[in-house]
């Protein structure tokens, strides 16, 4: 798999960057990644210990990193990391950051004002949330991620839409995305058998994310990376990647986890791409290559038209001549007509439709 980095990252490539997110970012280069997942602090604000009805002890987010002093510091400080991302975002990039009701909405307003531009809010719903244990609001059974382009006019982002109807049955994929937490072997635990961190997120959501919004190749950074889930599931799919964190327990983790992973071959990375994406292949290039020979007569299904090939590539019916579309409407009396999937040819006395030589085609010049 061919990879290019502009230059001055391959620094950084494929590495864990020690330190404070913001003061890292500023060291990458502009414009030089091609996807972001954050992860960033939710600024829970916990009062107390929370306790289930057999009174043990929940074991929620204690660490040091979730606690700010006030609204204005946990804004400023998202104002700067996002203003890091965007900045090292290429012109084609987008961003996922995930988050809660604690912050999510704070995240999406600074993400608005600094001009990024939003293309989809998901919802990831749990299939197995923690309880809501004292009985006084509703089990917090979601998250929500927003995906964003870098600008309000960017034209081109990546989004492999057929790959994501793959993963969903051959169904449109939705904004609601039903997913287990991260638990049972996937949880890495420390030595003590504690987990080795408090909010590590499960390998199926970033491999969909990664999977939707990036090519094999591409530069994966997360300025959050934790226990390097984004950086496994990466180099899993033939990403590249660039994880920031300042926690060395956690960096021990990521480092030992990712060493571990095996990346698939290059064949096996291929994701389904829409007719659109496809070389565009002219029906005179069929005639050209001799796959169909000018005079071979054309026929729709059941026999019910036919129309001869002239040496252009275009048809001609006993009172039209023109494309291959065109004719095909014609004799239908349509207004329109794909005529790669309407007119067939015989070979060995059995239709086939001309379709499957402009895939032929389309297999040579890829």
């Amino acid at each position: 798999m061919g990879f290019s980095p502009k230059p001055g990252l391959d620094a950084f490539v494929n590495k864990i960057l020690v330190g404070d997110c913001i003061a890292e970012l500023d060291k990458l280069p502009a414009k030089s990644v091609d996807l972001i997942f954050a992860d960033p602090p939710y600024y829970l604000q916990l009062d107390g210990e929370l306790r289930r009805p057999n009174n043990s002890k929940v074991n929620g987010v204690e660490d040091a990193w979730d606690k700010f002093s006030s609204f204005t510091d946990y804004d400023d400080f998202t104002r700067a990391w996002l203003t890091g991302c965007r900045r090292v975002l290429k012109e084609t990039g987008t961003i996922w950051v995930i988050g809660s009701y604690h912050n999510i909405y704070r995240v999406g307003t600074i993400l608005q004002d600094l001009g990024y531009w939003f293309l989809n809010d998901v919802v990831w719903r749990k299939t197995n949330p923690m309880p809501n244990f004292r009985g006084r609001r509703f089990t917090n059974a979601h998250e929500t991620m927003l995906w964003a382009a870098r600008d309000a006019d960017q034209k081109t982002y990546t989004f492999n839409y057929n790959a994501m109807k793959a993963l969903n049955d051959d169904l449109q994929m939705r904004s609601d995305w039903l997913l287990p937490i991260c638990n049972g072997g996937e949880r890495i635990k420390n030595k003590q058998g504690d987990k080795a961190h408090p909010t590590q997120k499960p390998e199926s959501l970033l491999h969909r994310v990664i999977l939707a919004s990036s090519n094999p190749g591409d530069v994966v950074l997360d300025p959050f990376f934790g226990t390097g889930t984004t950086g496994a599931v990466a180099k899993k799919l033939g990403r590249n990647w660039i994880g920031i964190e300042r926690e060395d327990a956690y960096i021990k983790v990521a480092r030992e986890r990712i060493k571990m992973i095996d990346t698939a071959d290059d064949k096996v990375l291929e994701v389904s791409k829409g007719k659109r994406a496809e070389p565009r292949v002219p029906f005179g290039s069929i005639v050209e290559r001799g796959l169909l020979e000018p005079g071979t007569t054309l026929y729709a299904p059941g026999q019910r038209h036919s129309a001869r090939i002239r040496a252009d590539g275009t048809l001609v019916c006993k009172d039209a001549t023109g494309s291959i579309h065109k004719i095909g409407a014609h004799v239908q009396g349509l207004d329109a007509c794909n005529g790669w999937t309407f007119w067939h040819f015989k070979r060995k006395g059995s239709l086939h439709p001309i379709d499957m030589l402009r895939q032929q085609v389309r297999s040579e010049m890829q």
